[in-house]
């Protein structure tokens, strides 16, 4: 069950949340609320696999 939570939170990340990769986003001039959102998708994506 945890892990299905997981997997459809991911889903949602990647419909609602912006991919700084795609925008190619360097990380030493990332603002903290950005930082926040990659620190987020990287918990969830971890747990969901």
């Amino acid at each position: 069950m945890k892990k299905s939570f997981f997997k459809f939170l991911a889903k949602l990340n990647k419909v609602l949340l912006p991919s700084y990769t795609k925008k190619r986003l360097d990380l030493a001039k990332a603002s903290k609320i950005q930082l926040a959102i990659i620190g987020w998708r990287y918990y969830v994506t971890t747990h969901a696999l």
